[in-house]
């Protein structure tokens, strides 16, 4: 007799997966809304984007792949996942650290009213996502207090999906 749990693999997989895929279709609308703003208000996007510090968003890209390697590492041994998962978790914290410099010194340019649409739409895509890491952080900290396969499987899952976005989100934002 087949159980829920083998038609789709492990519990709460088709979960998991609507939640992976709710979060992308979630993120890829705001980053066409933020294409689609940037060739409606190419002179506003230029000027703002020269006020950005692409440079900074590249080393959190290679924090953030860090992050995702050690979590990578903790999927594929969930028994041996604590040290990964924390140092995962670390990455996370970073990550949120770098961006939080970031906005310091962006946040000045948001008051000019040339490019405080454009600042407006930066600030909602890349806070969302910041939000995002500084949640997957905490939680991957308390999976790794006792790391099961489920929650180990969970999190790592939704971690990538978080790595993915922000590897789409990256050029998009910094560099086109």
């Amino acid at each position: 007799m087949e159980t829920e749990s083998d038609i789709d693999g492990q519990d709460g997989d088709l979960l998991l997966w609507i939640l992976v895929w709710s979060e992308l279709a979630a993120f890829g609308a705001l980053l066409i809304a933020f294409m689609l703003r940037s060739v409606m208000e190419h002179e506003a996007f230029a000027t703002a984007r020269a006020a950005l510090s692409p440079g900074l968003a590249a080393f959190n890209t290679v924090i953030l792949l860090t992050s995702g390697w050690q979590a990578a590492h903790a999927a594929q041994a969930p028994d041996r996942a604590r040290k990964p998962l924390i140092l995962a978790a670390l990455g996370g914290f970073a990550f949120v650290g770098v961006k939080l410099f970031e906005y310091a010194g962006e946040i000045g340019h948001a008051g000019n009213e040339a490019v405080a649409s454009v600042f407006d739409l930066y600030f909602i895509t890349t806070g969302f996502h910041l939000l995002h890491v500084l949640f997957g952080a905490f939680v991957l900290l308390l999976v790794a207090i006792r790391p099961t396969r489920e929650n180990v499987h969970l999190i790592t899952t939704l971690w990538h999906a978080v790595d993915l976005i922000w590897i789409v989100m990256f050029p998009i934002v910094y560099l086109v």
